[in-house]
């Protein structure tokens, strides 16, 4: 087996393309997944059984169902009903769903560390929720969460690759099909192989520097 720079170059045109489309997927479904996360929690947190019941029947299923099965779900079966995105938005939609259900735990483990003495001290200078909420208690909880919610991010890079199987043209399924277009396999999945471990390695350095200045 001999190394071919030049197909090196030929893919990297394409692999650029696909490069982009998985960091728009990773940040987008990290939006998502963060927004809809602390959505979940606050349900998780309800005192209302007709609430709480519902969001942890949700997020249990979602959180025990594969990655795939999800995306299969989104893009061939909703379609049937009437509902349809293009496959970027559905791959999307499903990486911050799926990843959704994970931050929600995480978020409601770091407000629930949150010493009772906050809530009372709220309480005590008649803070409205709101208030209480957002000056008080998220800042502290995100400050005790943030390194596990960046381990989720690195976990969703990691996913797309997953996209794939519904053609989205993320990093791998382009160098599948350049694979494919010139039986040169080792170098379009070498580039890519090695781009995965050139974003997730520093940022598994940047969650390791949080943990260290937020935990401890």
């Amino acid at each position: 087996m001999t190394w071919d720079w030049s197909a090196v170059a030929d893919f990297l045109p394409s692999f650029a393309d696909g490069l982009l489309v998985t960091l728009q997927v990773l940040v987008l479904g990290s939006l998502i997944s963060f927004t809809l996360g602390l959505v979940w929690a606050a349900g998780l947190r309800g005192r209302s059984r007709l609430v709480r019941w519902p969001v942890t029947a949700v997020t249990d299923f979602v959180r025990t169902t594969p990655l795939l099965v999800q995306l299969f779900f989104l893009y061939f079966v909703l379609p049937e009903w009437g509902v349809q995105f293009s496959a970027l938005t559905t791959g999307t939609l499903a990486i911050g769903l799926h990843y959704s259900t994970y931050t929600a735990q995480v978020y409601k483990a770091g407000i629930d560390a949150v010493p009772a003495g906050q809530w009372e001290a709220a309480r005590a200078l008649s803070l409205p929720a709101h208030r209480t909420w957002s000056a008080v208690i998220l800042p502290q909880a995100v400050r005790r969460v943030a390194p596990a919610l960046g381990n989720y991010v690195i976990a969703m890079l990691k996913d797309t690759p997953l996209l794939a199987g519904i053609s989205v043209l993320e990093m791998l399924q382009r160098a599948r099909l350049e694979s494919a277009d010139t039986f040169q396999y080792t170098e379009p999945l070498t580039v890519v192989g090695v781009a995965f471990i050139l974003i997730a390695y520093p940022a598994s350095l940047l969650v390791r520097t949080l943990e260290r200045r937020l935990v401890h």
